[in-house]
């Protein structure tokens, strides 16, 4: 084994925080994701009563009133995502090490 593949090898055992932070990322996706799926099923269990082959205006209603709380939701995490991220230290800081 050269110097090279052993000092490559040596590495390893520290964890990588472009890696962390990309874990982190795609966990919070996932939880954005989670929460997308648990909020239709809120939207279709209080707004669908009998299904049928149209919607009364009732349904309707409540369908676009729970899209229009779902959108608001979202947009408040979103924004809540972005300044966690916009929080930490930028990357190129840690390139330049």
């Amino acid at each position: 084994m050269d110097s090279s593949s052993s000092s490559s090898v040596v590495g390893l055992g520290t964890v990588d925080p472009h890696l962390q932070d990309f874990i982190e990322v795609e966990t919070q996706k996932q939880r954005f994701q989670q929460l997308v799926h648990q909020m239709m099923e809120l939207c279709w269990e209080k707004c669908m009563d009998k299904p049928g082959p149209k919607l009364d205006s009732r349904a309707e209603a409540c369908f676009v009133n729970c899209v229009e709380h779902f959108i608001d939701t979202s947009q408040f995490i979103l924004n809540r995502l972005e300044q966690t991220q916009k929080s930490k230290p930028v990357f190129s800081e840690s390139l330049s090490d």
